[in-house]
Formats: C-alpha cells, sequence, structure tokens
C-alpha cells in the first residue's frame, strides 16, 4: 500500500487558560490520500477547527500547544519544524480556506494584494506584472467575473459569495497538494453553497489535490466526501467510507446526528429528533466514555473506561463498547 499523502497520529493538543488546560484534541489519528476528500463533523467544539489549525501549526501562542503525536506530510513530520520550514508549507503545500471570509480577508488591503502577496512569498522569482497576470488567471477560474476590477476593490465592496472565492483563489494560488476547508459555506445562502462544493469539486479534478473539509453539516459531507470522520468534545468516536457511516451508522451519537435531519418522507409537523444533554466541558471530562452522559445505551464499564478506536474493518472503526450489539 503507497505512503498516505498526510498522516496524523495519536495527536493531542492542549489549551492553558485562566481556568485551567483543557485539552481540546486527545489521540486523534486518521490520514488522507492524494485526490481524495475527508470530511470531519460533528458539533461545535469538538475539535473539527482546533485538528486544522494543528496540522498548520497555526494554534495560538502561548496557549495552545501540540503536546504529543506526528503530522506526517509524505513522511515528514510537521511539528517539528521550525518556523521557517512551515512558512514553506503553509500556502504552499498545505492551504486552508478559513471560516469566515469578512475577517479572514484583511479589510484595509485591496484584492490584489492579498492575492499578490501569496504568490511574493513562495515565487520570490515572479515580476509584478507575471504575478498580476496569475492573480486574475485565478480569479477567472474560480468564476469572478470582471476579475481585473474586482482585484482594485476592497473586502466590504464584495458579497459573502465573492468574498468566498476570493478566499478560495488565495489557497489556490499556489496549487497545494492538501486543502483545509473549514466550514467554508456556513455564511452563505443555500444557492451560494451548492456553487462553492462544485468549485471546490471542480478544483480538485483539474489539480488532483486531497481535501479536508470540516463541517457540521451532514448533507454537505454527502455530497462531496469520501470517507468521514466523526468527532465528539476532542476524540474521534466514528470513522468510515461515506456510503458505510450513512448506511450503517454504529456509534450512538452518529445515530442521532443522522436522525435529527428533516426528512421529506416524515408526517407534517412532527417534532425533529434531538440528543438530549449537552456536550461536556473541557474542564470537566468524564472519565471513560465522553458520550456516556447523553447516551441511552450506556452501561456501567462505559463510565469508568474509555473505549478503543476498532472495528470490524480499518474501512469502518467506532468507538463504542456495545457497537456489535447495536449493528442487529
Amino acid at each position: 500500500m503507497s505512503q498516505p499523502l498526510l498522516e496524523v497520529r495519536h495527536l493531542a493538543t492542549e489549551f492553558i487558560t485562566e481556568q485551567g488546560v483543557a485539552r481540546a484534541l486527545d489521540d486523534i489519528s486518521f490520514h488522507i490520500n492524494a485526490g481524495e476528500t475527508l470530511g470531519i463533523v460533528g458539533e461545535s467544539g469538538c475539535g473539527k477547527s482546533v485538528t486544522a489549525l494543528s496540522i498548520l501549526r497555526l494554534l495560538p501562542k502561548p496557549a495552545g500547544n501540540i503536546v504529543s503525536g506526528e503530522v506526517l506530510l509524505q513522511g515528514k513530520d510537521l511539528t517539528r519544524l521550525v518556523p521557517e520550514q512551515m512558512h514553506h508549507i503553509r500556502g504552499n503545500r498545505i492551504a486552508m480556506i478559513f471560516q469566515e471570509p469578512m475577517t479572514a480577508l484583511n479589510p484595509v488591503y485591496r484584492v490584489e494584494r492579498q492575492l499578490g502577496e501569496t504568490l511574493a512569498l513562495h515565487n520570490p522569482q515572479m515580476s509584478k506584472v507575471e504575478i498580476r497576470a496569475a492573480s486574475i488567471k485565478m480569479l477567472q477560474r474560480v468564476g469572478i467575473p470582471a476579475p481585473e476590477r474586482r482585484m482594485q476593490e476592497y473586502p466590504h465592496q464584495l458579497s459573502g459569495g465573492m468574498r468566498q472565492r476570493v478566499m478560495i483563489a488565495i489557497a489556490m494560488l499556489c496549487e497545494p497538494e492538501i486543502l483545509i476547508a473549514d466550514e467554508p459555506t456556513t455564511a452563505l445562502d443555500v444557492t451560494i453553497q451548492a456553487q462553492t462544493l462544485q468549485l471546490l469539486k471542480d478544483l480538485q479534478q483539474e489539480t488532483g489535490m486531497a481535501i479536508i473539509f470540516i463541517t457540521h453539516d451532514l448533507g454537505v459531507i454527502a455530497e462531496l466526501c469520501d470517507r468521514v470522520l466523526v468527532m465528539y468534545s476532542g476524540r474521534i468516536i466514528e470513522q468510515a467510507e461515506i456510503h458505510a457511516l450513512f448506511d450503517t451508522p454504529l456509534h450512538p451519537y452518529t445515530r442521532g446526528l443522522l436522525n435529527a435531519i428533516p426528512r421529506m418522507e416524515k408526517p407534517a409537523k412532527q417534532s425533529l429528533s434531538t440528543i438530549p444533554g449537552m456536550v461536556p466541558s473541557l474542564f470537566e471530562l468524564p472519565s471513560g466514555c465522553r458520550f456516556q452522559n447523553r447516551c441511552e445505551y450506556v452501561q456501567e464499564p462505559c463510565r469508568t473506561q474509555t473505549p478503543p478506536l476498532e472495528g470490524e474493518s480499518d474501512e469502518h472503526q467506532v468507538r463504542c463498547f456495545r457497537y456489535r450489539e447495536l449493528m442487529h
């Protein structure tokens, strides 16, 4: 079997706060291959975005720190690189589209400058004329009309959809091997969401890049991804090929998420399904399974022992003591 493009092994990330130490990621392991789309799904605060920031070494300092584990990009451990080496990785080999383009783009710089900075950093041999031409070409590629005029505008002059396309253009300028998209469709209306997803698919087909797509929307996961990780309270609690996850979810939490999706075939005015309870605080994590206080199948071992991530195959694994009973 060929080496994965990116492999994360037993990653743990902590934040030092006034309340104490919060372990935001605990023993996270996964991989992604070239040309593949991996989805990461879960509730707010489960660790999705922290996973992306840990991979890129963009954790806020001095509070956030990787305390153990490896992030291997074609065998090279990114956690051991010095800042100067990481500068050559970010935006060049691994790029990221951030959640909210209005805050991710600099409000006082024109679009042209924000595109040009990326190219100038990673391609110092390029002239200003070449940088401008490449920037215009990329704006055309992501479907922005009148790109020469848009280059002279500021972020506040663009619509939400246009700002998101500028973010995608910046991320794609150096044709990265991996694109991390952190909830890129959250602030967009449904029509623009669909256009953004199609754009990412088209760019992936053109370049062969891998995509890590972070979202809380299982509908988007079904539309875009090949495999999916389900996260809960800093841990991966299920990972599977996309069809297996939707056809035979094994973890009670995954089942709860899928049952909560509104469906056309349900009777009118029927209440939506919900998962009772609240996600535990990172400062008051229970021993054993972290989903225990919300799980209808909880038993005594769940309260004292941490279930391993296991399964019938490497393709579908789950962190639950009772998953074999729940399969039937």
